[in-house]
């Protein structure tokens, strides 16, 4: 499982590319592609992905008679990184350089002397307008150098970054204006003045490996998530319910877009599933009572170094099984409704699930459950893995966890819902 998921990873450089990933997978198994802007004639049986600015996607099947609500995962496939501007080339007489600037809540010395790649998407002009094409350099071509220990002594006492000073990458040698985009011109198979604009970013390139009962990576937080859910929702058993996967961009940067969990995405598509259903509005309404929503996004492993950040009695381990969050303030929506009712199908299915809240003096970041919940109102609990630095370059998290997390979502896939009355349901 941690094979295919290191595979999944190093295919998935940027958003654009994880969601076309998830597509060609999803193609594989038999889905059919939706269009946003056509008509959507769904057939009982039968199951569909539709993306939104090829960055976010859902994917659902269509049961051969009634269902009783919706059974949704959601991640996201965005992380922390640096994007490159518009005007990339920095030239001096000694180096070319890449203008960056940050995107989401980097740990900015794991990016320091590390070979990068770039990958991103470009617009063409066509005959017609423009086309997207997706660009991955997959070799390194920039790293962000530290400065030598000789002329900087307080480097191992701390640092603060500067974004616009510190964290520029190198790209070449002095002399080689104009070479960054001619590389990207050749990596996407284009000629350079077709080019119109980008959004491209820098980002590691290192495979995936497992160690001593743990595994490495770029991009865990979230694509661990986003690949275990997705092999849970293609290996579920057929049930009386309607599956649905998420995947969302953004969240990284508060999930504030088109294509983030606070978009219209995800009401659009229930609300056009329901529709092609022949469904009325109340009896809509009615499935999402019945409906329920895994939030999943990693979750901080106690650190062998430092366990004082964890609170006593919610510290999680790798290798210990799923971890339901909590948070006074909603900023996961883990409930006693929603927590227990997840906690069941962990039991179910043979899965180890642990209890996480922060130190109530060290507010932790929110994720996307709770921002989806104000377009779509449902049970939702927020779950993840156990990992270490999160929003590193290079993460770690625990070889068997991928496993637990898969079996555990397959079988809650498998499972009905039904709210007998406000505070009663019943899980079948």
């Amino acid at each position: 499982m941690n094979k295919k998921l290191f595979d999944f990873i190093a295919k998935s450089p940027t958003p654009f590319h994880a969601v076309k990933n998830v597509c060609e997978t999803l193609k594989e198994k038999g889905y059919s592609e939706l269009c946003e802007s056509a008509k959507w004639n769904l057939e009982p049986g039968k199951g569909y992905f539709v993306t939104r600015n090829g960055s976010s996607v859902i994917s659902f099947r269509i049961p051969e008679g009634d269902f009783s609500g919706f059974m949704m995962t959601a991640s996201h496939c965005d992380s922390p990184c640096f994007k490159i501007k518009e005007n990339a080339e920095l030239p001096d007489k000694a180096y070319v350089r890449l203008s960056t600037e940050g995107y989401g809540g980097m740990l900015c010395s794991t990016w320091m002397d590390r070979p990068l790649a770039v990958a991103g998407r470009i617009t063409v002009r066509t005959e017609n307008g423009i086309s997207v094409r997706l660009v991955d350099t997959k070799e390194p071509c920039a790293v962000i150098p530290n400065v030598a220990i000789h002329m900087n002594r307080e480097a191992n006492k701390g640092m603060n970054y500067n974004a616009a000073v510190d964290m520029i990458p190198l790209f070449a040698e002095g002399g080689n204006e104009g070479s960054f985009r001619a590389l990207i011109a050749k990596t996407a198979g284009v000629e350079e003045k077709d080019i119109i604009t980008t959004d491209l970013i820098v980002y590691n390139p290192e495979k995936g490996t497992e160690w001593n009962g743990f595994i490495s990576a770029p991009r865990l937080d979230d694509l661990q998530c986003a690949f275990g859910a997705l092999e849970a929702f293609i290996t579920a058993g057929k049930a009386e319910n309607l599956p649905v996967y998420c995947l969302f961009d953004n969240e990284e940067v508060g999930s504030q877009t088109k294509q983030g969990a606070a978009s219209t995405f995800l009401t659009a598509v229930l609300e056009r599933i329901s529709e092609s259903l022949c469904l009325s509005a109340s009896e809509h309404y009615g499935k999402i009572a019945n409906s329920f929503l895994l939030s999943c996004d990693n979750a901080h492993a106690v650190h062998p170094n430092h366990p004082e950040y964890q609170d006593k009695n919610h510290a999680v381990y790798m290798n210990k099984g799923i971890v339901i969050k909590y948070n006074a303030n909603q900023r996961y929506t883990s409930d006693a409704v929603s927590a227990a009712i997840f906690a069941l199908v962990c039991e179910e299915a043979g899965v180890p699930f642990q209890r996480y809240a922060n130190r109530a003096d060290m507010p932790g970041g929110s994720t996307l459950g709770n921002i989806a919940n104000t377009q779509v109102s449902l049970n939702t609990v927020d779950i993840g893995l156990p990992q270490l630095a999160m929003h590193s370059s290079f993460e770690t998290a625990g070889a068997e966890d991928t496993g637990f997390y898969v079996k555990a979502l397959a079988c809650f896939y498998g499972k009905t819902l039904s709210m007998e009355s406000d505070g009663e349901y019943k899980l079948g």
